[in-house]
């Protein structure tokens, strides 16, 4: 005979099963992340002199999104920008098995059109540090940009501890618009961006205003330059003597490389674009853009004042003041500014330093498996920057890169034909004949929208070899990013790359895992990856001029198996009539 349980027991029932339904619908919404966020233009004073920002929900930087790895994040975009397209790239996440919410405009998605909401959704694979950007045009220069945090699962602990933690995304401003800058670059003659005006340390910086005293603000009402306004008051980084702190600190810059320091602190660089790595202490941090890293500090000096925090430009000449923040010793005032000068950092142009650091960089033992001892396909890319029917461009093995009217994904998925060249873009280039130290002999070049196509779960090597420019004596460090993938760093090296010699010289053992990667002047990188990602992924040169100018190309592995593409991601070229209901 069963047993009774009557009705109390009944109701006990209920009332658990109830409660745990609610449990496991708590569960299922913690997995998930949602955003939701209105882009527009504002009139805003990042470094106290006032212009038009693309904010997020009124802000710049945007908010930032935090997520335990293994979460899904939702973000829902509307794009208020009024006459300008939108696409956001998060960067650094591999967006496994959702290759058409990259955000990269052209690539892996229409641009979202103005008035038009879109959602991006992916998951956080793996804990670390990342931040979001615009990928359409120049539109990062304008504001729209911020961190990503992830924290690893519950119960898994992170290689390093902290008390505290602060973010601190670096950035450099400019008070012309990003449509003027675009206008430069597109037009003959030539006008280049040139240096920024200010250096932003969490979106606050300071420019002399008395550079523009005569200039009215957009209300007519008093200067466009406001040294008194709160915007652009330091960013404050607030410390207890004693405590240990992560610092999670991100280059979004649109062209500066930059070197970050603490006054009267060293740091120790525990992660790199998310994958940890070997302690190594530093007095300052070289950032290339697109780079994101962890480092821990002690706030062990004496607690009875303040000091700066400050960035530099390095790699090319400065003509921009250091941007600061104040490390802040509670119980200190915050805006008690310190007694000192903010410190320069090392020279600009000591290229042998800044190899030095990123040479430091290996992989933490037991957390990143090392690469492959050998790869399927080696590709060869020469950059130079170069002239095209009189416009200035940049150029890969002499092919500068340029979006088709369909983006990549759904031409290749779609099999929608004739929509770009299937020439496969060349792999070798011949140096017998080239002086890298020297403007090139022939500066023209071609058009391309030619992609490499990778056979599915191959290993390839990219060897980049930066050259001089088109005026002499002039070779800038490129950080080249990756999307959809992290890579091992296999070596750095000054001169022309050895094909016999230098991959001796490779880490095979623990080299470091980035997404991000500086190419120094006159030198060469060469990275390993898998392509085990079934998508289409963007790689190119971070500086935003440069990657607007062809400096990119596109990788595409395993088409066949990706899933089928959302018709939110359609809408312009020969997709046009898939997006239609």
């Amino acid at each position: 005979m069963g047993k009774s349980y009557g009705i109390r027991g009944r109701l006990v029932w209920q009332i658990a099963t109830v409660f745990l339904k609610l449990m496991l619908i708590s569960c299922v919404e913690a997995r998930i992340q949602s955003y939701k966020w209105k882009v527009k233009y504002e009139y805003k004073s990042p470094d106290c002199y006032e212009k038009l920002v693309i904010t997020i929900n009124g802000e710049s930087p945007g908010p930032t999104i935090f997520a335990e790895q293994g979460n899904t994040v939702v973000v829902e975009v509307d794009n208020l920008l009024v006459t300008e397209n939108l696409a956001i790239h998060w960067h650094g996440i591999r967006q496994i098995g959702s290759p058409w919410s990259d955000g990269a405009n052209g690539i892996t998605q229409c641009p979202v059109q103005p008035g038009e909401k879109f959602v991006y959704k992916f998951v956080v694979d793996k804990a670390g540090t990342y931040i979001y950007h615009a990928h359409y045009g120049l539109q990062r220069s304008s504001g729209l940009y911020g961190s990503i945090h992830v924290i690893p699962s519950d119960g898994v602990k992170e290689p390093f501890s902290y008390d505290r933690e602060h973010t601190l995304l670096i950035n450099d401003w400019w008070h012309k618009s990003s449509a003027e800058q675009t206008a430069g670059l597109s037009s003959i003659p030539f006008r280049w961006v040139n240096e920024p005006q200010s250096l932003l340390i969490q979106g606050r910086g300071a420019y002399n205003c008395s550079l523009v005293n005569n200039q009215l603000n957009s209300l007519g009402t008093g200067s466009i330059c406001n040294t008194t306004n709160p915007e652009c008051s330091p960013h404050v980084i607030p410390v207890v003597f004693g405590k240990t702190y992560r610092l999670r600190i991100a280059s979004v810059t649109s062209l500066s490389a930059i070197n970050f320091m603490i006054e009267g602190h060293n740091m120790t660089i525990v992660e790199a674009d998310g994958n940890y790595v070997e302690p190594v202490v530093v007095q300052n941090l070289n950032l290339y853009s697109g780079e994101t890293y962890s480092v821990i500090v002690k706030a062990d000096n004496d607690p009875s004042r303040n000091y700066w925090a400050a960035v530099n430009i390095l790699g090319r000449m400065p003509k921009t003041p250091t941007g600061t923040a104040v490390f802040n010793y509670y119980p200190n005032h915050p805006k008690k500014p310190p007694l000192t000068t903010p410190p320069n950092g090392p020279l600009w142009n000591d290229t042998n330093y800044a190899l030095a650091q990123s040479q430091s960089l290996k992989a933490l033992k037991g957390f990143n498996p090392g690469p492959p001892f050998s790869s399927d396909r080696a590709i060869n890319m020469f950059f130079t920057q170069n002239k095209i029917e009189g416009f200035s461009r940049w150029s890969i093995n002499n092919f500068s890169f340029v979006l088709p009217s369909t983006p990549y994904l759904i031409a290749l998925k779609q099999n929608l034909p004739h929509t770009f060249d299937p020439t496969p873009p060349p792999e070798k280039y011949d140096l017998q004949n080239y002086d890298i130290h020297l403007p090139p002999k022939n500066p023209n070049a071609s058009y391309s929208d030619s992609i490499y196509r990778l056979d599915f779960n191959s290993t390839i090597d990219i060897i980049l070899q930066n050259t001089n420019m088109l005026d002499p004596n002039k070779s800038e460090t490129h950080p080249w990013h990756l999307h959809g993938h992290h890579f091992w760093v296999l070596g750095h090296g000054i001169g022309v790359f050895d094909p016999v010699n230098d991959p001796k010289k490779y880490n095979l053992v623990n080299p470091v895992v980035k997404n991000t990667v500086p190419a120094f002047p006159y030198g060469w990188t060469v990275i390993r990856f898998r392509a085990d990602n079934p998508g289409i992924w963007a790689f190119h040169c971070h500086v935003e001029a440069h990657y607007y100018l062809g400096m990119g190309v596109v990788f595409e592995e395993g088409i066949e198996r990706v899933a089928r593409l959302p018709k939110s991601i359609m809408g312009c070229g020969k997709s046009k009539r898939l997006a239609r209901p």
